[in-house]
């Protein structure tokens, strides 16, 4: 038995406590930043703010005290949102010790830093003199099929390969399976970078331009993800595999996609404020990933051309309909 702690309570960090609580033989504990949440999970046994519809089990502790939550905890899972994760983990380092397993699964990369998620940790407690093996887990996995218990499977990678036996040990049931990597930095820009271009995909689909547009899209979007996440270090095995290709397609193609949501709203003709006002505080990390994957890609010379045309729509405001057009009449290059 483990004792895992899962901090963040969005739909993602919930769907988790749900599914490691159904596999049983673990004391799982979720932490919630916002007392009212935490107080709601622990009498009703439902995330009614993020993952409406799914029983939390009791054996699954709730708090919203990040000392309680990390005490004792073998495994630790962060399941902030990106732009929370450095402040997250500066609260979070008093209370980590020696031994504990650290497991990234958020999909975002860094304002202004352009570092992963990954490397935001490493670096928050370098400045403290610890260091803690740390992983990422990534792949296509919408919350509320793993809170329902629909099968999926999704990647574990660390240059540790201990930790990542033993996450995929501990986490992997009849529901959720869980295959191993050492490409942390093509785990990582594979899970950040698909919400990118599930954005134009949303596009795509709200301006009604059919599926050979989106097919094109999803295809010329991976040949993008490749090149910055081999520029920066990882592998084109990593971005054919789980966190690569099957995550972008599935947030490219699924309607519980937020990202996909925000860029149908953009086709649509609506406002971007007005669009992630109602998604009624769920976090869609491609809004925010946009300008970092551009920065990070200047930083390795990197072209994206669909990445800069969703920084257009997204901070200039430019038409969804015009961005597409230029993108086709981009001069025309060897596949």
């Amino acid at each position: 038995m483990s004792r895992i702690a899962v901090m963040g309570s969005g739909a993602w960090g919930t769907a988790i406590a749900i599914s490691l609580a159904r596999r049983g033989g673990h004391r799982i504990g979720l932490w919630s930043y916002a007392k009212d949440v935490a107080q709601t999970m622990r009498e009703q046994r439902e995330n009614a703010a993020f993952l409406p519809g799914f029983e939390i089990p009791n054996s699954v502790a709730v708090f919203e005290d990040a000392a309680e939550a990390l005490d004792g905890a073998e495994i630790v899972l962060s399941v902030t949102p990106s732009q929370f994760v450095r402040s997250s983990y500066e609260g979070f380092a008093p209370h980590l010790r020696a031994g504990q397993l650290l497991v990234s699964a958020t999909k975002g990369i860094e304002d202004e830093t352009y570092l992963r998620m990954t490397q935001v940790i490493d670096e928050v407690l370098a400045r403290r003199g610890m260091k803690l093996p740390c992983g990422v887990m990534s792949g296509p996995s919408f919350a509320q099929e793993v809170a329902a218990g629909a099968p999926t499977a999704i990647t574990i990678a660390s240059a540790d390969a201990q930790l990542a036996a033993r996450v995929q040990r501990e986490f992997s049931s009849g529901t959720l399976r869980l295959y191993t990597n050492d490409d942390v930095v093509g785990v990582e820009l594979g899970g950040s970078l698909k919400n990118v271009i599930a954005i134009a995909a949303g596009i795509v689909a709200g301006l009604g331009l059919g599926f050979n547009s989106n097919a094109a899209l999803i295809t010329r979007g991976m040949a993008e993800i490749t090149r910055l996440a081999v520029a920066c270090g990882g592998r084109r095995d990593t971005l054919a595999g789980l966190s690569g290709i099957g995550d972008l397609v599935l947030t490219c193609t699924g309607s519980l996609s937020r990202n996909r949501t925000v860029g149908m709203g953009l086709g649509q003709g609506r406002k971007l404020d007005e669009i992630l006002a109602g998604l009624e505080g769920r976090v869609a990390e491609g809004v925010r990933t946009t300008s970092a994957a551009l920065g990070l890609a200047r930083k390795h010379s990197v072209e994206m051309p669909i990445a800069e045309q969703m920084e257009a729509i997204l901070t200039r405001g430019k038409a969804a309909e015009r961005a597409i057009q230029e993108l086709m009449l981009r001069p025309g290059r060897d596949e």
